[in-house]
């Protein structure tokens, strides 16, 4: 089961492929079928169930171009 999501902001988008190259799940790969409305390749995040939600992907975007998000589970603190 995933624990967490991340969204490609498509228009900050620059192609670079650092998230793609850092991510230590290879849950992003740029497969060549996307492009970004400036006509970069775009990612795509492909392995959902593999994703931990570390956002070493957004950390290392220089566009800002992922959020990244983490599923609260059982054992999640509560405020």
């Amino acid at each position: 089961m995933a624990k967490g999501e991340i969204v490609i902001i498509d228009v900050n988008c620059r192609g670079c492929g650092f998230c793609q190259l850092f991510c230590p799940k290879d849950c992003i790969t740029i497969t060549g079928d996307r492009f970004s409305p400036l006509g970069y390749l775009l990612p795509t995040f492909t392995n959902q169930d593999q994703c931990n939600a570390c956002g070493i992907c957004a950390w290392m975007c220089p566009h800002l171009a992922i959020d990244v998000y983490r599923y609260a589970g059982k054992g999640a603190a509560k405020s």
